[in-house]
Parts: C-alpha cells; structure tokens; sequence
C-alpha cells in the first residue's frame, strides 16, 4: 500500500498545484500507481470545485460563479495542460511536414495558433459553466467531468504508441498495461451510478476519445505529453458540452 500512497503522491504534486512536500520514489510500481490515480485527482479537483460553487452559490451572480470556477479549475492544475494544447495547436494549425511539427510542438514561443486555441477553449469552458448553472445542474457533474479526463489521459497512455522513446509520455507509460486502464477508472464506478447522466457522460468519452487517439497518432505517428495533457482539456470541454446537452434536454 506505500508504493499506491507514494503514487498518488506522484500524481497530485505533477497534475495539480497542491502542496504536497513529499519525496517520492519514481520506480515501476509507484509510476504505474501514480497513472492509475489519474481520476483520483480529478475526482479531488472536481471536489473542490464543485465545493466552492455550492459556497459561491446565491452570492455570486451565475456569469461570475462560471468565470470563478473556470479560474479556480485553472490555479488548481497550474494551466499544466493548456501549455500543452497550446503547442498541439500551433503544430497541427503550421501544415508543415511532420518532422517540423515536432520542433513547432517544442518551441517554448506561443503562435497565433495557440492564442486562438487557448481563447476559445477558455470561453466555451466559461460559456457551458454559466449553462450549467443556469439550467440548475447538479455541482456533482463538476466531479465527473475533471476525472473523466483524466481518465481519457490514462486510456491515451496506455492504448495509443509513444512517438519517441524519450520523453515524457514515454517515461509514464513505460511498463504500463490494459489492468492499470481497469484499476483507474474503477473509482469512477459509484459516480456513474450515483450522478444523474454519469453514465452518459462515460459514454460520450468513448467516441471523443477514439477520434482524438487516431487523429493525434495520424498526425505525429505517436503521443507525448503535450498531447496526453491536451485530451485532458478536450475531454472536458467536450463533457461539459455533453453535461449541458443532458441536463437541457434530458432532464428537463
């Protein structure tokens, strides 16, 4: 159980900006329980998120609370994974030839690629937000959708080939397996049953995921970290969309 504990550990200090002063191995078993906390994480995130709308909630006017808890899900993880969207979209939107959009993807600059991409995520983040709360949506579903993503990382790590076998995404999915897939998305089990369109919401990430692995592997003939952290902040957006959508016209 120390090597889970130390795991977690690795995965909170990576994926969040939690302080968490803790020296942690970084061996086979602890990378491979780290990636399996994956949607722990998430889960934690959207805890916390969705604590603070049900705090905010009645003080705040709606578009505020929206543009609060995007900024609050933004300093939780570090803008970590919108760095890497960022430099996906500079390099799909240069049409160079593959080898430059390696060194476009690597190049600490932004482009007007990513600026665009990066506006337009943000907003339509804050734009379904302010949807959900308006519609009166459960705050449970802020739970769901951040360890779903997460959940889709850990399923792009361990189904889809690194491009190199340096890197980060290679050094996170060295050794790892379809059990530790299984193992992860355990914990999201009791959220599907429990959350009004849980299940729809882990339905709606198979296709999205399927799109997104073939299109990343068609394009760079493999993954790597930006690309993992990437269909983190797609999955979520397209969760939200998938949450509104459920809750507007399901629901009601």
């Amino acid at each position: 159980m120390r090597e889970a504990a130390y795991g977690l550990a690795l995965a909170l200090q990576f994926l969040t900006r939690l302080p968490l002063p803790l020296a942690c191995p970084w061996n086979a078993t602890t990378r491979r329980w780290a990636v399996r906390s994956y949607p722990l994480v998430g889960m934690l995130l959207g805890g916390l998120l969705a604590i603070a709308g049900a705090l905010l909630d009645g003080i705040l006017p709606a578009p505020l609370l929206a543009l609060t808890l995007l900024t609050l899900w933004v300093a939780l993880s570090g803008g970590l994974h919108l760095d890497g969207l960022m430099d996906v979209a500079d390099a799909l939107g240069s049409n160079a030839p593959l080898e430059k959009r390696w060194a476009i993807m690597k190049d600490p600059h932004v482009g007007s690629f990513g600026i665009l991409a990066l506006a337009f995520l943000l907003l339509w983040k804050a734009a379904l937000l302010f949807a959900l709360l308006e519609a009166g949506a459960s705050l449970a579903l802020l739970v769901v959708i951040p360890s779903l993503g997460r959940l889709a990382a850990v399923a792009l790590l361990v189904l889809s080939p690194a491009a190199h076998s340096e890197g980060m995404a290679a050094s996170w999915k060295r050794d790892l397996v379809p059990l530790d897939l299984a193992l992860a998305a355990l914990p999201l089990l009791p959220l599907a049953v429990l959350v009004s369109g849980g299940w729809w919401l882990c339905l709606a990430l198979v296709p999205f995921l399927a799109l997104y692995a073939w299109g990343m592997v068609h394009a760079f003939k493999g993954i790597n970290g930006d690309i993992v952290g990437t269909v983190i902040e797609g999955g979520e957006l397209w969760l939200l969309l998938v949450a509104w959508s459920w809750w507007s016209f399901v629901t009601a």
